[in-house]
């Protein structure tokens, strides 16, 4: 081999190894047929207060705990894999270990709240006011911040932040984290026929979306 078939076998090696190491940093955490710890111990706690047939609460994760969150699953209109991801475990009220999921929970909860019934991209868009305030100096920085930040969104005043989140609201929220913004940078949004805010108006208006009207 000569030199510069080396020089590109090895750099096509080092491009490997670096996509490889990067999809471990990112990809999603599951509790799965041979997990164990705390977070599968959470699970069986949560189940077995719920009725569902867990019979000891040992941390790992086996046929006994695969079925009942099979169960659960099915209970609660979810893909009935026997597989705690992102979705079950938001649905069980149980923080991923990863966070990267964490803030997609936080966020799909945020857009479910605020946006369920728009149009897909109306979901996305929400999802991006609240990124596009993280990287803003004038709110917090961290996506937790920004959603609590007092005054900030009426979803956590009226209690519709809690409430279950919408399937569609966690696809938005991966797609708004890779970077898709439908609002142009938009730092606020309002919808016309229910705000009472007058000073909303003042913002430049940049697309308006479904309901909403996005805004800087």
């Amino acid at each position: 081999m000569n030199k510069r078939n080396f020089f590109i076998f090895f750099s096509i090696i080092v491009l490997i190894f670096s996509s490889f190491a990067w999809w471990l940093s990112t990809a999603p955490t599951l509790s799965k047929m041979g997990s164990y710890g705390n977070e599968v111990r959470q699970i069986q706690t949560r189940l077995k207060s719920w009725g569902y047939n867990i019979t000891k609460i040992d941390g790992i994760y086996g046929t006994n705990t695969r079925n009942a969150v099979r169960q659960f699953q099915i209970n609660n209109g979810l893909t009935p894999d026997g597989i705690a991801g992102a979705q079950t475990l938001g649905a069980m009220g149980i923080q991923s270990s990863n966070p990267r999921e964490n803030n997609i929970q936080l966020l799909a909860r945020i857009i479910s709240a605020e946006a369920r019934g728009e149009p897909y991209t109306g979901q996305v868009a929400v999802g991006a006011v609240v990124l596009n305030r993280v990287a803003h100096p004038s709110f917090p920085n961290t996506i937790s911040g920004v959603i609590y930040q007092p005054g900030a969104f009426t979803a956590i005043v009226d209690g519709q932040f809690n409430a279950a989140i919408a399937m569609s609201c966690y696809n938005a929220a991966r797609d708004a984290m890779n970077g898709w913004d439908p609002t142009g940078g938009s730092i606020y949004y309002y919808n016309p026929a229910k705000t009472t805010n007058k000073w909303i108006y003042s913002r430049p208006v940049v697309t308006r979306i479904g309901k909403h009207v996005f805004a800087k």
